[in-house]
């Protein structure tokens, strides 16, 4: 009689444990929530409409490599990859990771790539369309990687600036969206800041971001330069009541004041 209860008892806890291993197989499948912490923000979904509007505003084409840092469920990824642009994403989470790829292979989106890395040290550039939404803190902790970006590189930020770094366009998406409804553009400008020579004289320019002020001494006479403005590398500013419009490159300065050719180089 204990033989035979003996080999009920093994035979009922071997049925038992089998029984139980397709349950301890089973995984739950990832789900984010509003609100959930994440490494450096927490994570809350930018409203679809708001990813259109912020695409539009950059002017996505299938000619740009858009990134987003910190890409939670890769929505931005997977719509700007739906336009024809190669889009990546960067995200800290790897649960955030496996479902985002898990979407973009939903909506059919080939062109949606992400990877798990930290923001910080991911090498993001290569992007000529970098999207955010993070923290103003964080923002400013990635301002001066991104003003070393190629000139002419668009940042689109929902709702979070860049401090004194003013927006070249805001956007709202009020009725897309109930809550972080602002996008913001940025251009990366190129760099101006310094002492150039020009025909006759030096230039002297003090930059701001996209916003130059300066003068010109020409044949010993100095004049204040107005009004400067770049976009990207495209500069324009008055002097002498003429208006100089042309191109920063790697040679100097190559454009036109007023209907003249006017070119200036970095002084040494």
């Amino acid at each position: 009689m204990k033989k035979k209860l003996s080999g009920f008892l093994c035979a009922s806890a071997v049925a038992l444990a089998l029984s139980a291993t397709p349950a301890l197989a089973q995984t739950t499948e990832f789900t984010p929530s509003v609100g959930q912490m994440g490494k450096d923000v927490i994570w809350v979904p930018t409203a679809q409409g708001l990813v259109d509007r912020m695409l539009d505003m950059a002017k996505v084409t299938p000619n740009d490599f858009l990134i987003d840092l910190g890409s939670g469920d890769g929505r931005t990824v997977i719509t700007a990859a739906k336009r024809g642009v190669k889009a990546l994403g960067v995200e800290f989470n790897p649960d955030m990771v496996a479902l985002s790829r898990k979407n973009a292979q939903a909506e059919g989106a080939a062109l949606a790539e992400f990877v798990q890395g930290d923001i910080f040290e991911y090498d993001f550039s290569k992007a000529t369309v970098l999207t955010l939404f993070l923290l103003p803190q964080i923002n400013l902790r990635l301002r001066p990687t991104i003003l070393n970006m190629k000139p002419g590189t668009r940042i689109v930020s929902n709702s979070f600036d860049m401090g004194d770094w003013m927006a070249d366009e805001t956007a709202e998406a009020k009725t897309e969206c109930t809550a972080y409804c602002r996008a913001m553009l940025w251009i990366v400008p190129a760099k101006v800041q310094g002492e150039w020579s020009v025909p006759g004289g030096r230039m002297s320019l003090n930059q701001a971001y996209q916003n130059v002020s300066g003068s010109m001494n020409v044949n010993g006479t100095q004049t204040p330069i107005n009004n400067g403005k770049l976009v990207g590398d495209t500069f324009t500013f008055e002097f002498g009541g003429k208006t100089f419009s042309g191109k920063v490159t790697s040679a100097g300065l190559e454009g036109k004041l007023g209907a003249e050719p006017f070119n200036a180089k970095r002084a040494n």
